[in-house]
């Protein structure tokens, strides 16, 4: 079994307080979930209202297929309009991994 996480560091376009953060934020994370079948969440920067880091996990078989989704996830939040995509970090555990 592998598990992959990805953070995604994201800034916000014409964004002013934390209401139409969430409103810009949730879409997001509802796409991911539904497309890729992945456990994501807005996992930081909470209390900005211009910044956001989405955590994505996988879980999968195969190592190969984890980096494919999570690949996948990261250019969908890259092609977002709304959304400039600051930096994208990337963990894999598999078996060796204790």
């Amino acid at each position: 079994m592998f598990v992959g996480a990805l953070e995604l560091d994201v800034l916000l376009g014409d964004v002013h307080s934390l209401k139409e953060k969430r409103s810009a934020v949730r879409p997001v994370v509802a796409e991911l979930r539904k497309r890729f079948d992945v456990a994501v969440s807005e996992a930081g920067h909470l209390d900005l209202h211009r910044r956001a880091l989405i955590g994505v996990a996988a879980v999968a078989a195969e190592s190969g297929h984890v980096g494919e989704v999570l690949d996948a996830c990261e250019r969908l939040v890259a092609g977002r309009p709304e959304l400039e995509l600051l930096s994208a970090r990337r963990r894999l555990l598999g078996p060796e991994d204790d």
